[in-house]
């Protein structure tokens, strides 16, 4: 029977690693959006952690995560004679690739992790019933790398204590690779390894030999990581990489860490009560779950990694739940189900109606126009729009790399006010005066924004408004105003018209011309 259900859920991960909702900007800026550019010369933005003085993003994980199957798609595009990788390719190789990952190294993980066959069974189908398993395990969230990390390295610390007699050589060369593997990715991982790690010291006292074996990867591992982030923010330099190296090496584990440790800085990303991340981070990213920390199995290495990253991190002022990602299969493969029969079955029921929920809403509606909107602008020349700039507004920033080889304009609005995006608007498609040149623009906007319908109605006489795509598998959460319009107000704007619209807006030149000739 588990195995059925365990099959089942693989293929509801698979329904969502494909289906192209939009959990966080992060999941494409700090990854496939710079790397997609180096290899495929792809248009890209290059946000603040890869463009400051002290760059915070190291480019190192990048490449064997994202950058390696994009380099087999271009040798298999290339030898084949085909034209170049088009976006959405790359886009759903990455994700396929993310699933992958997860099924094979994440519950693998558990089934390494957890010793008895009856537990084992529990604790795996709990991970791969969790909304988080099927959505931000499944997107290209360097959180979702640091899962895996974490995972492994307990995976290891556990082998080099289960033979304590023998040298474990192998196990603790891996461990160096991938606690340095981890911190370039995100240092946050220290939290997670650092108490667990503490378990080996004993071991580390009697084999010297597994000390140093683990030191010797973490340095070889970590100098490569500098080598490449040094290249990378150093490319436009003509000194040799050697001698940047030993003059001015980019460290972004260190810049991270300045750069976090900087309440100032945090403001700017928003700032938490310490509390956060227990109030509100791990009932969102385990609901029914988490009344079962109160069945702990035992002690063991999973749910310590689990505790003390949640103390750690809860003391940095700025918290997300995705920080917590790795903290969802170290819990749940460490809990044990409710005893008595109907306690059990009304548990079940709130899990399955919990991720039933919040799966659909993560991973189909959550900003779930985004990507398919861009490729569908990227198309060329299938969609010869003839506009050369689109305006986004009120949705989270598009990934420029989705665009392709396409020359069009992103103008990334925000949250920017309705007569401030209104002046935008008017400014871009120009023909106010006679002689001066009227310029096709795209809108990007959802449909629960109503105020947009009473700026077409007022402005129809001028413009033109012609919708070219829609979607309704778009929810925009930021839009919620429970405040303004009530929760039944809220509920029918925001949910009753989901939805994204790509507008095509231009002057009514015939309009304007008849106004331009009784003047």
């Amino acid at each position: 029977m588990w195995r059925r259900t365990y099959l089942l859920l693989l293929l509801v991960r698979v329904y969502f690693a494909l289906s192209p909702s939009y959990i966080h900007p992060d999941e494409n800026f700090q990854g496939p959006e710079i790397i997609a550019g180096q290899i495929f010369g792809y248009p890209n933005l290059k946000t603040w952690e890869f463009t400051s003085s002290r760059p915070v993003r190291s480019l190192f994980p990048l490449w064997p995560v994202y950058g390696l199957p994009m380099l087999v798609l271009q040798w298999v595009w290339t030898e084949t004679g085909k034209e170049a990788v088009a976006p959405q390719v790359v886009y759903y190789t990455l994700r396929l690739l993310m699933f992958i990952l997860s099924f094979v190294l994440e519950d693998w993980a558990i089934h390494e992790l957890v010793q008895s066959p009856r537990e084992r069974r529990v604790a795996v189908v709990l991970v791969a019933s969790s909304y988080v398993t099927w959505t931000c395990q499944t997107h290209t969230f360097s959180n979702a790398v640091e899962t895996l990390v974490v995972l492994w390295s307990i995976v290891m610390i556990q082998r080099i204590l289960d033979h304590k007699h023998r040298s474990s050589l192998l196990s603790s060369a891996l461990l160096g690779l991938l606690v340095a593997f981890g911190i370039f990715n995100r240092i946050t991982i220290p939290a997670f390894l650092l108490p667990p790690g503490l378990y080996l010291v004993p071991h580390f006292l009697r084999k010297p030999f597994s000390l140093l074996a683990l030191c010797t990867t973490f340095a070889l591992t970590s100098i490569l990581a500098i080598a490449v982030d040094t290249s990378f923010y150093h490319s436009s330099s003509t000194e040799s990489l050697f001698h940047l190296l030993r003059s001015d090496p980019t460290i972004t584990p260190i810049n991270s860490i300045l750069y976090n440790t900087s309440t100032s800085n945090l403001s700017l990303h928003g700032l938490h009560p310490p509390y956060q991340h227990l109030i509100a981070s791990l009932p969102l990213l385990l609901g029914p779950a988490l009344l079962l920390c109160w069945y702990i199995r035992k002690p063991n290495l999973s749910i310590i990694s689990a505790t003390s990253a949640t103390i750690l991190l809860s003391l940095i002022p700025h918290q997300e739940p995705r920080f917590l990602l790795p903290a969802v299969p170290l819990i749940l493969s460490s809990v044990r189900l409710p005893e008595s029969g109907a306690s059990r079955k009304y548990w079940f029921v709130s899990w399955i109606v919990f991720n039933a929920i919040l799966g659909v809403l993560m991973g189909v509606y959550h900003q779930g126009g985004v990507v398919p909107a861009q490729l569908w602008l990227g198309q060329e020349p299938q969609h010869d729009t003839q506009m050369t700039k689109v305006f986004w507004w009120r949705t989270y920033s598009p990934p420029i790399w989705l665009l392709g080889g396409k020359e069009l304009v992103t103008v990334d609005l925000m949250g920017m006010r309705t007569d401030e995006m209104m002046d935008q608007i008017s400014k871009a498609i120009g023909g106010e005066r006679r002689g001066e040149e009227s310029r096709s623009v795209g809108l990007v906007a959802p449909r629960s924004s109503v105020d947009l319908d009473a700026w077409m109605e007022r402005m129809k006489d001028v413009m033109v408004f012609e919708q070219l795509w829609m979607t309704k598998n778009h929810l925009n959460l930021d839009d919620l105003d429970f405040e303004e319009d009530g929760i039944r107000g809220t509920l029918e704007r925001v949910v009753g018209r989901r939805g994204l619209v790509i507008w095509k807006v231009s002057q009514n030149m015939d309009k304007l011309g008849q106004l331009s000739g009784s003047q």
